[in-house]
């Protein structure tokens, strides 16, 4: 990235007043990719708002039928950058699937995704429990209430089936984290076996975001993983509950990239800054004033160009609340984050994460060193960009000094346990040892072979 860091270090030394000027871009008409979640609100709102136009890109944004087709349009060129999962950038970085160098000088949020289960499915969890003193379910609900389900479903010879959204997404990392931590094994992958359903209690399987109410009510899934606005389209539709979101899974979780190709970054140092500048300023829309301009997002997201869901379904979940059983509506002001909590700066340590999760289940076959995963965590996650984008809009006016992390090393503290639903905290720094603490899940030198764990 030699000629990116000399035109970083150019821009540097030109910052100041003048500098609300446009970046020279090497490139300023775009296409990117999205899929039809609430989560692509950054790229919809600085397009409707306008702040591609103020850094004098002519942006398409075109929805995408699967991650797949999302991820292949980006390595071929047919999109210069998309909505990702986050997994997606460092899966084809270390070439699992598809292999390519994709990076991400930009986060699109935290939280925002939830676990539903089918009407009967949760009619069998409810006597396992605990309520409130007004009688409605107690918030988180553990898994170990699906438990007893599952092994019901099995002796009478029934596949419990559950739909995520990609293998490498956070939706089933989140499920199988949810179910693990409930005592459920959700299953494991091997080089030879790519299903992730070895030695799976609960068989997880794909199923695109669009597609989820409909599969569970054809009865085809029992439950699943998504984002919004699909838990909330199963409320509406009367037929499931989500059980819990991912802010109660872990508070404040990451969750989708925005990703392009390392070659695009390279030629495209000032386009891609210019980028970031118009997706962080989308970003401080939609969270400033105590999320103000949410009813407006919500418009703009039902449209259908964009999400295309009622508003209503939308707003369930966008607006600070969130829908569990019909009429069982609770705050949560956080569901959805895109600025606060530094949502946009692209931590080392969530890298890393997603590549123990990649760890855990098999999809890395083998054990490496905490260095390995600090590398890989470097090759796609790129903060000094961000931060070149973040410093130009602070002088620009157009951004608080305060609202970014311009000294950190690119980790965040350490995970406090009470934040995580098994209670087992996480630190970027140690993977390995983190690895270790969790009860289910690859440790150490152990690999998948056949349908046993070795080692």
């Amino acid at each position: 990235m030699t000629r990116l860091t000399a035109i970083l270090a150019t821009t540097t030394l030109l910052a100041g007043p003048a500098m609300a000027e446009m970046l020279p871009l090497e490139k300023d008409e775009l296409t990117f990719g999205f899929i039809k979640l609430t989560d692509m609100a950054p790229l919809a709102v600085a397009y409707e708002q306008g702040y591609f136009i103020d850094e004098g890109l002519f942006v398409t944004l075109e929805a995408q039928a699967n991650w797949k087709v999302l991820l292949d349009g980006v390595i071929d060129g047919q999109l210069d950058g998309a909505h990702m999962l986050a997994g997606q950038p460092l899966a084809a970085t270390i070439g699992y699937g598809t292999e390519a160098h994709i990076v991400t000088p930009f986060s699109m949020d935290l939280n925002g995704n939830g676990i539903t289960v089918s009407n009967e499915v949760w009619e069998a969890m409810k006597p396992n429990i605990p309520t409130d003193s007004e009688g409605r379910p107690q918030h988180p609900i553990s898994a170990e209430a699906l438990k007893p389900v599952v092994e019901q479903y099995r002796a009478e010879g029934k596949p419990f089936n559950m739909g995520m959204v990609f293998p490498v997404s956070t939706h089933n990392y989140e499920l199988r984290y949810w179910l693990a931590a409930g005592g459920i094994e959700p299953g494991y992958y091997s080089e030879q076996n790519t299903t992730g359903q070895i030695g799976a209690e609960a068989l997880l399987s794909v199923t695109p975001p669009p597609q989820m109410p409909a599969t569970l009510e054809a009865g085809t899934i029992y439950g699943y993983a998504v984002g919004e606005p699909w838990n909330q389209q199963a409320v509406a539709m009367g037929i499931g509950v989500p059980v819990i979101t991912d802010y109660e899974l872990w508070k404040n979780n990451p969750e989708k990239v925005f990703g392009l190709t390392a070659e695009f970054v390279e030629e495209n140092p000032n386009t891609t800054i210019a980028i970031t500048k118009a997706l962080i300023r989308a970003a401080i829309w939609l969270d400033e004033n105590d999320n103000a301009n949410r009813e407006e997002a919500v418009e703009i997201l039902s449209r259908p160009d964009y999400v295309g869901a009622d508003a209503e379904v939308i707003a369930a979940s966008m607006t600070g609340t969130f829908e569990y059983e019909k009429g069982d509506v609770r705050e949560v002001p956080d569901f959805n984050t895109f600025f606060r909590h530094h949502a946009t700066y692209p931590f080392y340590s969530d890298a890393v994460w997603y590549l123990t999760q990649m760890r855990r289940w098999g999809q890395i076959a083998e054990a490496k060193p905490d260095s390995w995963y600090d590398e890989v965590a470097r090759s796609v996650y790129k903060p000094e960009i961000y931060l070149e984008a973040a410093r130009m809009l602070v002088e620009e006016g157009l951004a608080n000094e305060a609202d970014f992390p311009w000294d950190s090393d690119g980790y965040k503290a350490p995970t406090p346990s009470a934040d995580i639903i098994d209670g087992i905290g996480y630190d970027g720094r140690t993977p390995n040892a983190y690895l270790d603490s969790l009860p289910i899940g690859l440790k150490g030198d152990q690999t998948v072979v056949g349908s046993e764990i070795q080692g």
